[in-house]
């Protein structure tokens, strides 16, 4: 007679990373965009590990992904599955997959709450288990935990100056690519942004990799006040400087929401959503990772909102966070200055969450949550972008919630333009045939906008040139057209003129 025998679950455990491992095992990372990755890989370097980016991911990877894990799973999931497999098949058909494990560890972040994102690392280790590369570490590094010693060993220690080096990394490299976004489509020699964009970067990255080393309380004041990161903005500002555009292009202003992969990657796991719609005649305003970061304090912050008065010391704890917003705020929009303020600001949170609050709740979370329908809101009111394009995994269903409130946002406000794009992955056709069709409408918007600049103003688009041609310096890239009573920079630009010259627009 058969005996069955039962396999119970077993939760992934993999081998520390320990301290005497640094110098011989490289720190595998990716999925954000490269100018951060770059940056993080000097910070990581600057700190005495070995790091490495993986690739970007493609098409390839998604297939691999969905071979060797969770068929199910969100594409954001087998697109990075399928990035870490592929590379460790790569190494291993070189080196063996024994000395791949023992050369490289894996480094991504983890949560838990509404989405899969809680279960990453199941993908990852049924993957890995799938490619034979069971022994393989992967560590993921919670985001509400900074202390992982406990999970991964005492090899990885994240110390007060890392995690500043990584903080003061996204907001220069946010401020970096908002100017790229805004520039690029009005360069007058095609591919001088990119080139300037790429040197910048680069130069950021020895500015990052040879940031002084201080003791943790000593990093906290020096990064604060150090003109350290600010000098080498401006530096990036002086880049910038050389590129000449033509701003009189009439285009529509699109901004980018949803989902914080697929928004904040740039390639084939989001269609390469931000070149082509360059590619059809938009202007894109990006997704900071900065804005992520200060809602993710303001959701830790709403608890103790919640609490005051009813728990001991929760309204110290939420005076003690207010400060700490108010300082990373004040942070970022200090290194803004030294780019000349040509960033798009970050928006309050305060803000978004009352925009959002007759169609969301504030205390959902899970995907942007309410800060989805409240940075549509904010685009729309304060004339920011002609349309939103909200990119979603297939399913998703934080963001779905997101999707179904925006519903009731359009049904108010008919005039807001709004794409949500659900990807797969692989249906490109479909989703940018969809975001086509709302961008032909962009267009038109952009133009009657401008059309209607002209006749307030009584200039002629001849006119305006001509001024522009008798100052040049307004054809720089760094020079700054202030935001008027228009989404589009052509529009802008025109008031601009129009004040300048003593008429009303």
């Amino acid at each position: 007679m058969a005996t069955a025998t039962t396999e119970h679950y077993r939760a992934y455990t993999p081998k520390p990373f320990t301290r005497a491992e640094r110098d011989s095992v490289t720190i595998l990372f990716g999925g954000l965009h490269w100018r951060i990755e770059r940056v993080l890989q000097a910070v990581l370097e600057n700190s005495g590990y070995r790091a490495r980016v993986l690739p970007i991911a493609t098409k390839e990877d998604l297939l691999t992904g969905r071979e060797v894990a969770d068929i199910g799973q969100c594409c954001p999931t087998s697109f990075t599955t399928g990035n870490l497999v592929n590379f460790l098949r790569g190494e291993a058909k070189q080196i063996g997959a024994a000395e791949v494990a023992k050369r490289y560890i894996y480094l991504t972040a983890g949560s838990c709450g509404a989405c899969r994102f809680g279960q990453y690392h199941q993908s990852y280790e049924l993957a890995l288990r799938n490619s034979g590369l069971d022994a393989f570490r992967m560590f993921l590094m919670a985001q509400d935990q900074l202390d992982q010693k406990a999970a991964m060993g005492d090899g990885l220690d994240l110390n007060l100056p890392m995690t500043l080096g990584c903080l003061w990394g996204i907001f220069c490299t946010d401020l970096v690519q908002d100017l790229e976004y805004q520039v690029r489509p009005y360069e007058v020699l095609p591919g001088q942004t990119d080139a300037v964009v790429k040197d910048s970067v680069e130069y950021l990255y020895e500015v990052f990799r040879n940031r002084p080393a201080r003791t943790p309380y000593r990093s906290v004041f020096w990064h604060l006040t150090t003109p350290y990161f600010t000098r080498a903005l401006r530096e990036v500002y002086r880049k910038f400087s050389q590129i000449e555009v033509d701003r009189l292009r009439v285009k529509p202003k699109v901004k980018i929401t949803g989902e914080f992969y697929l928004q904040t990657v740039e390639g084939e796991p989001n269609y390469n959503i931000h070149r082509w719609l360059e590619a059809e005649g938009a202007e894109v305003y990006p997704a900071a990772i900065t804005v992520w970061m200060d809602y993710l304090l303001r959701l830790g912050l709403q608890r103790f909102e919640d609490y005051s008065g009813i728990e001991k010391g929760a309204r110290l704890k939420l005076g003690l966070g207010r400060v700490a917003q108010g300082i990373y705020r004040w942070t970022f929009n200090r290194l803004r200055r030294a780019m000349g303020s040509l960033s798009h600001e970050i928006p309050s949170q305060f803000e978004l969450r009352r925009l959002a609050a007759p169609y969301f709740h504030s205390r959902l979370d899970g995907g942007e949550g309410d800060m989805l329908v409240g940075k549509a809101l904010w685009a729309y009111h304060r004339k920011k972008a002609h349309m939103i394009c909200e990119l979603s995994p297939y399913s998703c269903m934080p963001n779905t919630m997101s999707i179904g409130a925006m519903a009731g946002v359009v049904g108010r406000y008919p005039d807001l333009l709004y794409a949500p794009l659900e990807i797969k992955g692989d249906a490109e056709v479909h989703a940018l045939s969809r975001c086509q069709m709302i961008l032909t409408e962009a267009k038109k918007r952009a133009q009657r906008e401008f059309d209607d600049v002209l006749a307030r103003t009584g200039l002629t688009v001849d006119e305006v040139r001509a001024y522009l041609d008798a100052h040049p310096e307004m054809k720089r890239a760094t020079y700054r057209v202030p935001h008027g009573d228009a989404a589009g920079t052509a529009a802008n630009l025109v008031l601009h003129v129009a004040r300048r010259l003593g008429r009303r627009g």
